[in-house]
């Protein structure tokens, strides 16, 4: 059977054109991949333009951090892949996911008013507590330059039902919208708000947008545990994109990567 695109995804090209934005131009519709990153590297390697996009209306084998699957059934998730070039040290890349976070916050809270939506350090997209949406970052290097770096960004729009493992812990946009949503207007909404915040961020760092990172904070406040076994209150995003952890003999830390765990109780 020969899959499609669905009419609300295969509009997405015109309207993103329409916006006038760098980042998401020329954009590709694909039926089914493999993985949309994979699709955006294979296009960097043979010369893809700045703000190239995949976009798939299935994705059989996409993956979030540290490997893990990201299922995406046909009409359901939103999967896309950015390319981004921009030459920079790979100190950068942590901002460049918080700023693609903080655009599919943005995008999220826009199609779901009235709703809860926060940024959960580093790359997750949470409603009510429960994970919409992840970024993944994937860089390509020359020497100790940043060549090119591909963001990957999946959002759960139009799902109403997870499997069992997911089911406390996920949720989508059409669950906590009160209108109808549109899978064309989230993306070109996500991809405006990179287009805006990220060449500023790439030269100056997170300052012009560090208020809205604060605003968004997920962890601020809470008791937070890192995969070393560390743990500590979460007390903020720096300027670098490290969050900072106030450890219980007042000193304070920054955690430059990984998962991080919210700790229950205060265990």
């Amino acid at each position: 059977m020969k899959f499609r695109v669905a009419p609300d995804l295969a509009r997405a090209p015109e309207l993103v054109a329409a916006r006038g934005n760098a980042v998401g131009q020329p954009m590709i519709v694909l039926a089914t991949t493999p993985s949309t990153n994979d699709e955006a590297k294979r296009g960097a390697r043979q010369g893809a333009a700045h703000g190239t996009t995949w976009v798939a209306e299935e994705q059989t084998e996409g993956r979030g951090r540290q490997g893990r699957a990201w299922v995406s059934s046909r009409g359901e998730s939103l999967v896309f892949s950015v390319l981004i070039r921009v030459g920079c040290p790979p100190s950068r890349l942590p901002t460049i996911a918080l700023v693609a976070g903080l655009a599919v916050r943005d995008a999220v809270a826009r199609a779901a008013p009235g709703a809860s939506v926060v940024l959960k350090w580093p790359n997750d997209v949470l409603v009510e507590g429960r994970k919409v949406a992840g970024v993944l970052v994937e860089a390509m290097t020359a020497g100790r330059k940043v060549d090119a770096v591909v963001v990957g960004v999946g959002i759960n729009v139009h799902t109403r039902q997870f499997p069992d493992d997911l089911g406390d812990r996920a949720t989508s946009v059409a669950l906590v919208a009160t209108e109808p949503v549109d899978r064309a207007e989230i993306l070109a909404d996500t991809l405006a708000g990179l287009d805006r915040d990220l060449h500023l961020v790439v030269a100056r760092g997170l300052g012009l947008v560090h208020a809205r990172l604060v605003a968004a904070d997920a962890l601020a406040g809470r008791r937070v545990r890192g995969e070393s076994g560390d743990a500590g209150t979460a007390a903020g995003i720096d300027d670098e994109g490290r969050l900072k952890v106030r450890r219980d003999d007042g000193t304070v830390e920054r955690w430059t990567a990984g998962e991080v765990h919210l700790v229950e109780n205060g265990g």
